[in-house]
């Protein structure tokens, strides 16, 4: 009988896991700094890497920039460009420098340089992507970083108990900032517009891939919203790319306290019922029933795979170099036969 989930451990060094001229296509989806520790470790297995990042942040120096000038937010965009920034010294110095914040007592305290610069050569150029594309070349960058909708856009929950003094009541929680904190149960998430446009280059890079990977990240905050732009989906349900789940791992604090790894799953289904997977990826030590998982991945049509991919100082957060060897081997062992192979 085959066991319902597998434990994969790549023993190929990540020096070696890159091949020139034999490289999958790899669109990797999401936002803040899961998106980051995803494209940190893809960036090492693959120079064909294109992150497709949610614009619908509205706290800190993004909402400061988006209010101000009616721009798209550009926090998680500098995020991904600085998680694409090379090993050598001028990536690192310019991962140092776009990711710098100033402290003052005016109106630049708390400014990020990189949010700066993408905006002003928004406002230079005119176009997002051409924008994004021109810093990522000053960079760097082992990679391409594309909005996911050209709009910015409002995230919007229907949360139950966001009034700890009404436990028991639904309301609607408006701002991806809000949401990501509150101390109720988050029922569902939506966008405004409920209909936003996708980048096209964006929805291309999705048909034209190998693979797509989805999470880790903030789960209704930054995952999920890749789901809820109508043209997106439709590329995720029609690519022939296959579909890799990275899971959190532990529970994000207000957003998704008390979520079990399958209840991740369920909530994704919900947003998205036509969507189906084909990896699961989970840290084996944060999976505390692994049948429960198999069963909800399987539900979705895709296989868990279960690596070592925390880092080793109890935080919860993913070691780059394992999350590498785990991706390298699941595009190995399930990927679609291609010249990469």
């Amino acid at each position: 009988m085959r066991r319902p989930y597998r434990r994969r451990v790549s023993t190929l060094p990540v020096r070696t896991l890159r091949r020139r001229g034999a490289q999958p296509k790899v669109v990797a989806l999401g936002g803040g700094m899961g998106l980051s520790a995803s494209l940190a470790a893809l960036r090492r297995i693959t120079g064909d890497l294109t992150a497709v990042v949610t614009v619908a942040d509205d706290g800190g120096s993004s909402g400061r920039l988006r209010e101000e000038l009616g721009v798209l937010p550009p926090g998680d965009l500098r995020k991904a460009l600085a998680a694409l920034c090379g090993d050598d010294d001028w990536g690192q110095t310019w991962a140092r420098v776009i990711q710098h914040r100033f402290q003052s007592r005016g109106d630049l305290h708390e400014h990020a340089v990189g949010n700066l610069l993408i905006v002003a050569l928004w406002e230079q150029l005119g176009d997002h992507v051409q924008a994004l594309d021109l810093v990522g070349r000053l960079l760097g960058a082992q990679g391409r970083v594309l909005p996911m909708s050209a709009v910015p856009l409002e995230l919007q929950a229907l949360v139950r108990g966001h009034d700890p003094a009404r436990p028991d009541d639904v309301d609607t929680v408006r701002g991806q900032a809000t949401v990501a904190l509150t101390p109720g149960e988050v029922q569902s998430v939506h966008l405004v517009p409920n209909d936003p446009p996708a980048v096209p280059e964006a929805v291309a890079a999705v048909l034209d891939a190998d693979w797509v990977v989805l999470g880790p990240g903030s789960w209704f905050s930054s995952v999920i919203p890749h789901l809820l732009v109508p043209e997106l989906l439709d590329a995720l349900v029609e690519t022939k790319a296959r579909r890799v789940l990275s899971l959190n791992l532990a529970p994000q604090p207000g957003e998704t306290a008390g979520f079990s790894p399958q209840r991740h799953l369920e909530v994704l289904a919900r947003h998205a019922p036509k969507l189906a997977l084909d990896v699961v990826l989970a840290d084996e030590a944060a999976v505390p029933d692994r049948e429960s998982l198999a069963d909800a991945a399987k539900r979705l049509g895709a296989a868990v795979e279960l690596a070592p991919v925390a880092r080793k100082d109890g935080l919860p957060k993913h070691d780059p170099e394992l999350l590498a060897a785990a991706y390298d081997r699941i595009f190995r062992m399930h990927g679609r036969i291609g010249p990469w192979r």
